[in-house]
């Protein structure tokens, strides 16, 4: 298990920090994980799992 921090987010997604926040507060982007006081990560499986639930639903 890796832990990723938004940078690595944002370039594996294609989604700019504003639309995974968004994201996050509509529930439909994996929560982030708080890393210490200041920092927070995602779950690589996680945004994995997404990514993948986006290619499923492809027309």
């Amino acid at each position: 298990m890796k832990i990723l921090r938004l940078n690595a987010v944002m370039e594996m997604t294609g989604l700019p920090r504003s639309t995974i926040y968004l994201y996050m507060k509509q529930k439909v982007f994996p929560s982030q994980v708080k890393l210490g006081v200041r920092s927070v990560g995602w779950l690589e499986d996680e945004i994995s799992s997404w990514i993948e639930e986006r290619k499923c639903g492809r027309a």
